[in-house]
């Protein structure tokens, strides 16, 4: 437990809005009704077994790679799950996907050869995409923002081989390949009492592949948002601004079901519909956070190449902005305000905040408001360096991870909720 003294701290982020943050007052005196810390309540909302059952639930449709069955089964669930917390406004954003000319579709040769989806703008690059040179000792510089790491590096790739798939279940569950064609993905509404015509974007993508579970990539992160659109749709929650969750499909691909969204309501931003109405089908967007891989940080991979079994003692939830967006100044600012939150609410990992948010579902936002995203390690050097042997990789299911893996995602969704309550004036009756 860390020490809590008696401190008022007054923050302004987005939209000059002021934010306080009430410590509890010194002497360990029962506090009265009136200060009652809402957002300690909804933290404490938070459950470690809720949250696993959450992914437990994804991992059923295996890794739900995007054009398939299992990933369409899987939205469908999201979203009776959201139905069955309450969340309103319950929507799907429509878009179609074909693969650029010259990239697999992840089906036949291709996919054996290497030349399926997640070689573009999104997760899964190959190995010279994620990172510089390699070896024990030597200095790597990886692409699209990324920071120098010192030190053993481990290659990185997605498994395109079922065979490598021991679990015949499992193997069966995910053969079934992607093909073009329509996608869909699902996203809930928190409206906000008195101000509805602004909200903050709470994003994690529910698409995988690499024939495992896709239980930390990206599991993790949508059963997070899952988590926190349960709690905020409570009934006794009320919050000034709206808050939007959004499950993204595509993300594998090349963030194509983030940018879908970007292209289709953009700009309908802040429009009251009809007039006079008081709604507003897509508030202003005042900030976008991101959950992208929320459990295995286990250290650097030694000269071996392998991976320690247990979470590391140093372990952390990694908050990251791209200090080459646009953006980078809110973002910046809305990054420092969740460490802040961390530092206060979360129960068991500290938080560090670096530049060089790359390849995940808040890219298509960070030109436009100010975006940041939550994960186990830094993407760019972290990641990409190998710090996680089971990304993209059969080994990503369920079993293989502790309970001290699970509560550094639950960390990550005590952040994430701590801030966007304060963010949003959230109150509990």
């Amino acid at each position: 437990m860390r020490s809590k003294g008696f401190l008022v701290l007054t923050c302004i982020l987005a939209g000059g809005m002021t934010v306080l943050l009430a410590q509890q007052p010194p002497g360990g005196a029962a506090p009265s009704a009136a200060t009652v810390d809402p957002v300690k309540v909804l933290v404490d909302r938070l459950d470690l077994e809720k949250y696993k059952a959450t992914i437990k639930g994804l991992t059923q449709f295996g890794d739900r790679r995007q054009g398939t069955d299992r990933n369409r089964a899987a939205v469908d669930w999201i979203e009776a799950q959201l139905k069955s917390y309450g969340c309103a406004n319950i929507e799907r954003i429509k878009y179609e996907y074909v693969p650029a000319a010259g990239r697999g579709t992840g089906t036949g040769d291709a996919a054996a050869a290497g030349r399926g989806e997640g070689r573009g703008a999104g997760e899964g690059r190959g190995t010279a995409a994620a990172g510089g040179q390699r070896g024990g000792g030597q200095r790597g510089r990886t692409g699209q923002g990324g920071s120098t790491i010192f030190g053993t590096r481990a290659p990185t790739s997605v498994n395109n081989d079922p065979n490598a798939q021991k679990d015949e279940k499992l193997r069966a569950l995910n053969s079934q390949p992607t093909t073009p064609g329509p996608r869909e993905e699902v996203y809930c509404t928190k409206v906000g009492s008195t101000r509805p015509d602004e909200m903050y974007i709470v994003g994690g993508h529910m698409d995988g592949h690499g024939w495992g579970e896709a239980a930390n990539d990206d599991g993790s992160g949508t059963a997070l948002v899952m988590e926190l659109a349960r709690i905020f749709s409570m009934p006794d929650v009320k919050t000034e601004r709206s808050i939007r969750f959004a499950l993204w499909n595509n993300e594998e691909t090349g963030l194509n079901g983030a940018r879908a969204y970007v292209d289709q309501r953009e700009a309908l931003q802040g429009k009251e519909t009809p007039p006079g109405s008081g709604k507003y089908p897509e508030p202003k967007w005042l900030g976008m956070i991101q959950h992208d891989m929320m459990m295995f940080d286990h250290g650097m991979p030694g000269p071996d190449g392998k991976v320690s079994p247990e979470q590391r003692r140093e372990a952390d939830v990694n908050i990251e902005f791209q200090s080459t967006a646009k953006m980078a100044e809110g973002a910046q600012k809305l990054a420092w305000f969740f460490k802040a939150a961390n530092e206060k609410y979360a129960t068991d990992y500290p938080a560090a905040v670096g530049p060089h948010m790359t390849n995940t579902d808040s890219g298509p936002f960070m030109d436009i408001i100010p975006a940041i995203s939550l994960r186990e390690n830094e993407r760019g050097s972290q990641i990409g360096g190998g710090w996680d042997p089971h990304w993209h990789q059969v080994t990503d299911v369920f079993s293989t991870f502790s309970d001290a893996d699970f509560r550094l995602g639950l960390n990550a969704a005590q952040t994430t909720l701590s801030a966007i309550a304060q963010l949003t004036n959230a109150t509990v009756k």
